[in-house]
């Protein structure tokens, strides 16, 4: 979290982490278009003949809350391939707050596993605490057969602490939901650790009000 107490502005980097294909990408894509043009930054995308994204997308999305203080969000992917780790960590540094997108279908357990221990390892690398760091877990292409039943991920749901999301990232169901989630987690933990509602006088349902209105027609879904 970077903070400029002058021109009142806080900046927050968010990272989507998660096995190759799982829907990282598609995340951002479908966010960037449903998010209003006059909050939304340029979407960079990168792509390679071994990977969706050889280094990360960014996605610099700001506005200002009704209290008059700007809010930018820096939203990164990381490459799932395991040969650009080093790739990843460094998009891991100076991360506020994680979204790890998993893979639906049963066959792809394997490397939605991997992938979480290998967050957990470079963030460790980076200094960072992946039980102190704001997390969520949105389990993607749910429309595609052969997936976790609902009743199978809302079971994981019950015995984790962190939220849980469903989403179709190719359509749009469940992924501004599960953004909006990681805003929410991010600010709570944020304003525990700094007091960023005494600050600034924004407390966190201002922020997730005045964050949904840049979203005007988007698909929701828990």
């Amino acid at each position: 979290m970077q903070i400029d107490f002058e021109h009142r502005e806080i900046q927050l980097k968010l990272v989507y982490y998660g096995p190759a294909l799982s829907g990282k990408t598609t995340n951002l894509i479908y966010i960037h278009r449903a998010c209003a043009p006059s909050s939304r930054g340029r979407l960079m995308t990168l792509e390679t003949k071994d990977d969706r994204t050889l280094f990360f997308d960014v996605l610099p999305m700001q506005f200002e809350s009704d209290s008059g203080l700007k809010i930018a969000l820096k939203v990164f992917t990381v490459p799932g391939q395991v040969i650009h780790n080093a790739t990843r960590r460094v998009v891991l540094q100076g991360a506020d707050a994680v979204a790890f997108i998993a893979d639906s279908q049963v066959s792809a357990l394997r490397a939605n596993q991997e992938s979480f221990l290998n967050l957990k390892e470079n963030l460790k690398e980076n200094g960072l605490n992946l039980k102190s760091m704001p997390l969520v877990i949105q389990f993607n292409k749910r429309d595609l057969p052969g997936v976790r039943t609902d009743a199978e991920i809302d079971m994981m749901t019950s015995k984790g602490r962190e939220p849980v999301f469903k989403a179709i990232a190719t359509k749009g169901p469940g992924v501004v939901t599960t953004f909006l989630g990681l805003v929410r987690l991010t600010w709570e933990r944020l304003d525990a650790w700094h007091n960023l509602s005494g600050k600034f006088g924004l407390n966190g349902e201002q922020l997730l009000e005045s964050l949904t209105r840049q979203f005007p027609k988007t698909s929701m879904m828990p």
